[in-house]
């Protein structure tokens, strides 16, 4: 569970929300120019004033939880309908922006998988 492997993944992965989760309250990062149905989501989303903060907090707290190994098989399970969220938008609303997503999706599922003993009893 604890291999040089699983700690570069676990730490890229953390890196990469902390970085995506700070975004949403600092804007460093230039948002890319999504489709008009993928814009009317995203403006849906930002109407309601607490979704886009929730989703940086937790993408901040996960982040944080990988980057200093507490806690991990909670933060990737934490992560998990994320990911699956980002994933399925980015199918239906914006299809040519989903490498960064799949990376995403892939470190996740790899976690898991390292830490599939501790998931076990769930099945």
């Amino acid at each position: 569970m604890n291999s040089t492997f699983t700690k570069v993944l676990r730490f890229i992965l953390a890196l990469g929300l902390l970085a995506y989760g700070i975004n949403k309250f600092v804007g460093f990062m230039p948002i890319p120019e999504l489709p008009e149905s993928g814009s009317s989501f995203m403006s849906s989303l930002r109407a309601t004033g607490y979704v886009i903060p929730i989703l940086g907090i937790l993408e901040i707290i996960i982040g944080l939880l990988l980057l200093f190994n507490k806690s991990v098989p909670f933060a990737l399970l934490l992560l998990a309908p994320i990911s699956t969220n980002i994933i399925l938008f980015l199918i239906f609303l914006d299809l040519p922006g989903i490498g960064v997503a799949l990376v995403l999706a892939f470190l996740n599922i790899m976690l898991i998988y390292k830490h599939w003993t501790v998931y076990r009893p769930l099945f």
